[in-house]
């Protein structure tokens, strides 16, 4: 189990106290009997979160839907958990509903773990969709300096050339010219 599962492990179990349930999903191998509890009325979200993120990390589809609702959600650390489990399920549809959360400006302030999705997925949609969101991070006196900077790493560890103009654009603000100078040294010439 690596740091980041086992961080979470901590965190739900500690969500859901005494709960036997909860050693019951952590004992289980059963792929089925956790994809149920995703379909199963009435589950508190520390179980769904807890499935979603076991079978996510195990390579099971059936997690998808559910972990980019978590990667979408208000508590960081459920967007966390959903990102790590999202990057190790191999679906070809997550690129797309992250590139979809991160550029969507009425969930912006939820849009980190996707930015930070996007570049450790390196698909297509990754450098478009960090493009548009910074640029739009560049505004006068917009408040998600956080997204904006995740933007301008992101976009130096992709490595595409398409963002020169953004970056450049980047060096022009305080709080991102030192990290947008170093990203625009990591595009090729």
């Amino acid at each position: 189990m690596d740091e980041e599962l086992r961080t979470v492990m901590s965190r739900l179990r500690r969500e859901a106290g005494a709960s036997p349930e909860y050693e019951r999903l952590v004992a289980t191998g059963d792929l089925d009997e956790l994809a149920e509890v995703l379909v199963s009325p009435g589950q508190p979200l520390w179980a769904r979160e807890l499935v979603a993120v076991r079978l996510g990390v195990a390579g099971d589809r059936r997690a998808f839907e559910s972990l980019v609702l978590l990667l979408n959600h208000r508590d960081p650390p459920r967007c966390a958990a959903a990102a790590h489990a999202l990057a190790r399920l191999g679906d070809p549809r997550t690129a797309r509903a992250a590139a979809a959360l991160a550029t969507n400006e009425l969930r912006v302030a939820y849009a980190l773990h996707p930015v930070r999705l996007l570049t450790e997925l390196r698909a297509p949609e990754s450098a478009p969709a960090l493009i548009t969101t910074l640029r739009r991070r560049l505004a006068p006196h917009d408040p998600y300096g956080k997204i904006a900077l995740a933007c301008v790493e992101g976009l130096g560890a992709l490595g595409d050339g398409r963002a020169r103009p953004v970056l450049t654009e980047a060096c022009g603000h305080p709080r991102l010219a030192a990290a947008a100078a170093a990203a625009l040294a990591r595009l090729p010439e």
